[in-house]
């Protein structure tokens, strides 16, 4: 991501991750049923040219698979983002708007036409499962007024919905014709696999029709002509970002070409526990990656309450700037100890998603507000993890840019823990920021000092 909004983003989180240093500052406990009290002052910060936002970057994932019928959705996140920019969530990850297959029933995997975001009758439908066009444009710009930016999913390996025609290339009728009625990106058995650049492909995805990425015409139509699809997102919709679906499906040098052309901040799902294999995607494609290595690691180690998995290899320790971490989504949801796992990924480095059902239906939205004001205010610099065993984990953020750090502290055993550890600070009185403890010790002229954790719970501590 060498454009601006790449380039900026990245300064954005170097400051909130990189280094360490120890000095102490006054931070005033956050109030859970105040969470007015969890917002600095918003001030001009990095994320794009047209959003301003002071808060660590936060992404909330602003679906859930099967949201209800009716093209009401695009209104429903809209009345929720004054509510979630309060809390300090800085970016929202929305479902494909194009108009697909299923038309008003489908969640936007299976798109037909692209330039189609509930404005045209087609597929049984004008409106899209969440709504119509301008819906949508009026939601981002709430959320643009709220300091939020918006990224679009981003689904180019497949399509559907197109008609029958004699294809040269299989030597029988095939789903390959597309006379949408954008009429912007008509579609034909050459601009599919196999076709006259490639005789097949392997990463064919539910039998749907393949778009060959090696061609001009497609490219110019998804990413790189004036009037590609990218550029009617960023330019004419108003989306600031990228989230790029099944890039197992497609070289890396996709999602490079594309920010090139588009700049924005980008991340893909690869859908791959090994960390080696994330890094080498996110470096080939100049994007984030969403941690599939951390996911897995957290599930082992919350549910099956062994903290020894916490050690494993993940995308947030190789590279943080490039890890997006996360605890559930619409296609994955294993993991049953989510407020320990939420607490894991925001205090540890990384981008951090927020499902919207944890958010908003399944979990105590109070502990995940707390949460995300620690991620805020005190989760600063790099990470020193201090103890690992198989019922405690103790790591320490070792401050930077303003932020004292903090230790989070996760216990799984059923009984209270106590443990020594040496923090950042000598001399100075800590406590513990989401109230599962009420000590308030002060830390040695040596920055030693003993701390505490629930039974299945985690503290998180910094200066008072």
């Amino acid at each position: 991501m060498k454009l601006f909004y790449s380039l900026v983003l990245f300064l954005a989180f170097s400051f909130g991750l990189f280094s360490c240093g120890e000095n102490a500052q006054e931070i005033s406990q956050p109030s859970k049923t105040d969470s007015s009290a969890t917002q600095p002052e918003k001030t001009d910060a990095p994320g794009s040219s047209r959003v301003s936002n002071s808060h660590a970057p936060v992404m909330m994932q602003g679906f859930y698979w099967d949201v209800p019928k009716g093209g009401t959705w695009w209104d429903v996140v809209k009345t929720k983002i004054p509510e979630w920019s309060k809390a300090g969530i800085t970016s929202v990850w929305l479902p494909p708007a194009s108009k697909a297959q299923n038309g008003a029933l489908s969640m936007g995997y299976d798109p037909t036409d692209y330039f189609d975001l509930g404005e045209f009758d087609q597929n049984g439908s004008v409106e899209t499962r969440f709504g119509s066009r301008e819906e949508l444009e009026s939601l981002i710009a709430v959320a643009h007024n709220n300091n939020i930016e918006v990224y679009a999913d981003i689904v180019i390996n497949h399509n559907s919905g197109g008609q029958l025609e004699d294809n040269q290339y299989t030597n029988k009728p095939y789903y390959t014709k597309f006379e949408v009625k954008s009429g912007k990106f008509d579609r034909s058995q050459h601009d599919f696999h196999p076709n006259h650049i490639h005789n097949n492909d392997s990463k064919v995805f539910g039998g749907f029709p393949d778009l060959c990425h090696h061609h001009f015409y497609v490219q110019d139509w998804l990413w790189k002509a004036d009037y590609s699809y990218a550029k009617f997102l960023k330019n004419d919709i108003g989306f600031d970002g990228w989230r790029f679906d099944f890039v197992k499906g497609f070289e890396p040098w996709v999602v490079k070409e594309w920010l090139k052309h588009n700049g924005g901040f980008s991340v893909g799902e690869l859908w791959d526990g090994n960390a080696a294999t994330l890094e080498w995607w996110a470096n080939e494609a100049n994007s984030s990656a969403f941690d599939f290595a951390c996911y897995y690691a957290m599930k082992d180690a919350f549910d099956g309450k062994n903290l020894e998995k916490l050690k494993n290899d993940m995308l947030l320790k190789r590279n943080p700037f490039k890890a997006v971490t996360f605890v559930s989504n619409h296609d994955t949801n294993e993991i049953w100890n989510k407020h320990m796992a939420y607490a894991y990924i925001l205090t540890h480095e990384g981008l951090p998603c927020i499902f919207y059902r944890d958010y908003e239906e399944w979990l105590d939205k109070d502990k995940l507000n707390n949460l995300i004001w620690i991620h805020d205010n005190l989760a600063g610099g790099s990470t020193t993890v201090l103890h690992t065993d198989n019922d405690e984990y103790v790591a320490k953020r070792n401050g930077y840019g303003g932020k004292s750090g903090l230790i989070v502290y996760f216990n799984t055993s059923d009984n209270w823990q106590e443990r020594w550890i040496e923090t950042n600070w000598s001399n100075t009185r800590i406590k513990d920021y989401t109230g599962h403890s009420d000590w308030e010790p002060v830390t040695q002229a040596g920055k030693w000092v003993k701390i505490q954790c629930p039974p299945n719970s985690y503290t998180v501590w910094s200066v008072k």
